[in-house]
């Protein structure tokens, strides 16, 4: 029961555990992919997924990393990267942790050169015991070039005027191009077939990493190393650097030097001072790959136990926390936003101003049916004024005086329609059509 309590793991010892497992077993690997969701978020540091046609993987490249990388990355870019795998143990994520990125096509080459370097390293093709010594008295030099090329003009100059006495034999060959490393092979093993030479000088002039390929073939490197003369490399300018290089005897920096190297002064002091020095810089080369080793492998031990890794697993977390918060705010502007938009709209909808404009053109339509009422209603007044005002011309005292009547009215205005209401004396007023009459009651007589 004890034991089985000893096998239960907490997510955190978990995630730990696998994340030194995959550290310890793996170690640095190369991996060629597509970048897609590449992010640099304000730490500088990188995250991006790496990807081919059936499956990805989780990278991050921390600043102090991606600042040696000579171009922007971009979404669909093929690259060529370099680093460790690990666990992003926050949410058990395996992810690749970036040391060197480089595009697909200059990558492939460096990763090839190193791969094929330390290959050949570790088979001692490079080893300083295995080197042979140049002749002491050269007398003839066999150069392995193209015969028309740059380097066999600058080789011959400088012989000819240091040692014109030395005969130069040339081995013709291609220098460039797929079946290039093939045909210098070809010229190496004839000259080893002839022996008609004291050494070998194998060159040609400065060009492009995929220029100088055909010098990093593994088949050349191991012609060279069974090559029973010894073989000077002078391969390009001086910060070339090839597989021939390293496992010749001698490594001259450019085509001109080899020569100088072979040829001798008044009294030789070039010659051994340039071997001694060619000698100690492949000594060099040698420890130097060797520490390299274990350099690596002590960085490798070393990575696993350093809180760098740690902190770094904070800083990408914080990243990864910043981000999502930046992803939450935005997203809660939005729907702020959308919600402000629709208050406001709401709002506008409820607005007096709105309800005013409403009312306003509610009494313009009511004003307007008033006037057209109040029109309405003017017009019936008119036409029942105009019929009464008919009417009461037709019974009007007015129209009878028009007929030749007149109406008489005594000094109280009153009618006078029976001689019962007069006297003698009174006074009467008679009014006519046009004008009245005043006059006096002299006479008073009934009706027969």
């Amino acid at each position: 029961m004890q034991g089985a309590k000893n096998n239960i793991y907490t997510v955190s010892r978990l995630n730990g555990e696998v994340r030194q497992i995959l550290e310890g077993q793996l170690g640095k690997i190369w991996l060629n992919g597509e970048i897609s969701n590449f992010s640099s978020p304000s730490s500088g540091h990188w995250y991006l997924t790496l990807k081919d046609h059936s499956s990805q993987i989780r990278c991050a490249m921390f600043k102090g990393r991606n600042q040696t990388v000579s171009f922007k990355p971009i979404n669909g870019q093929q690259v060529l990267v370099k680093g460790a795998i690990s666990v992003y143990e926050p949410r058990g994520d395996y992810q690749l942790l970036i040391e060197s990125m480089l595009p697909a096509g200059d990558g492939l080459l460096a990763q090839q050169f190193d791969a094929l370097k330390m290959k050949l390293a570790a088979e001692g093709l490079f080893a300083a015991d295995t080197k042979r010594p140049l002749p002491k008295n050269i007398q003839r030099i066999g150069v392995i070039t193209s015969p028309t090329g740059a380097a066999i003009r600058d080789v011959l100059h400088v012989l000819a005027r240091r040692d014109p006495s030395i005969e130069v034999i040339i081995y013709p060959t291609q220098v460039q191009g797929e079946t290039a490393a093939q045909s210098i092979c070809q010229a190496i093993n004839i000259a080893n077939q002839r022996l008609e030479v004291d050494v070998l000088l194998l060159t040609r002039g400065g060009g492009s990493l995929e220029d100088l390929w055909c010098f990093n073939s593994e088949a050349l490197a191991h012609t060279i190393y069974n090559s029973a003369l010894p073989v000077v490399s002078a391969v390009g300018h001086e910060v070339d650097t090839t597989i021939s290089d390293y496992v010749a005897d001698i490594r001259a920096p450019t085509p001109s030097a080899g020569a100088e190297l072979l040829s001798q002064d008044s009294d030789n002091k070039a010659q051994k001072l340039a071997t001694a020095l060619s000698r100690l810089q492949q000594s060099a080369k040698h420890y130097q790959l060797k520490q390299e080793r274990r350099l690596s492998l002590l960085e490798h031990r070393l990575q696993r136990q350093d809180p760098k890794r740690t902190l770094q697993q904070f800083e990408q977390r914080f990243d990864e926390m910043q981000l999502r918060l930046e992803s939450a705010l935005s997203n809660r502007l939005h729907i702020l936003s959308r919600r402000q938009q629709l208050l406001a709209s709401r709002l506008e909808q409820q607005s007096p101003k709105h309800k005013l404009a409403i009312e306003g053109n509610r009494l313009s339509y009511l004003a307007s049916r008033l006037q057209d009422a109040l029109q309405d209603k003017l017009s019936q007044s008119e036409q029942r004024i105009k019929y009464a005002a008919h009417q009461l011309e037709t019974v009007s005292p007015l129209a009878t005086l028009s007929r030749g009547y007149s109406i008489t009215t005594d000094i109280h205005n009153q009618v006078v329609d029976s001689t019962d209401k007069l006297t003698i004396g009174d006074s009467l007023q008679t009014r006519l059509r046009h004008g009245q009459v005043i006059s006096t009651v002299t006479q008073i007589k009934p009706l027969e």
